[in-house]
């Protein structure tokens, strides 16, 4: 099955969607009091992708061997998920080696796309109040 994954990030919560041809499913969640107002933007999208990924596998949304675009509204996050970018920070590191380990062991054709952060339907969900 085909799937596109938009998500984003800030500095206290994670949001993303699911976008297959019979469904969409999206999530808010409020980040876990370790990384709340304690990581920056950009680390907050990896957190994203993470549960992302790891909810949509768990949740039979995601399945082993299954095809997902990942949209991505930040040109940097795409570099360094494609190996274009040295990357310094630690925590960056961590999030990418766990994403590309998760999709390794599942089997998932993963791609990467830039989009403008005005079509990001992960960025709607995190801006809905709560």
């Amino acid at each position: 099955m085909e799937h596109i994954l938009y998500l984003d990030g800030n500095l206290t919560d994670i949001s993303w969607v699911i976008e297959t041809k019979e469904s969409i499913v999206s999530q808010k969640r409020k980040h876990v009091e370790d990384y709340k107002n304690k990581i920056t933007v950009i680390q907050s999208k990896y957190v994203g992708l993470h549960v992302a990924l790891f909810w949509g596998i768990g949740t039979f949304n995601i399945k082993n061997e299954d095809h997902v675009t990942v949209k991505l509204d930040e040109k940097i996050i795409y570099q360094q998920l494609r190996n274009e970018d040295k990357i310094e920070d630690e925590f960056i590191k961590n999030k990418i080696k766990f994403i590309k380990n998760f999709i390794k062991q599942r089997k998932i054709k993963i791609k990467f796309e830039i989009i403008n952060s005005e079509n990001n339907l992960a960025t709607k969900i995190l801006n809905q109040r709560d």
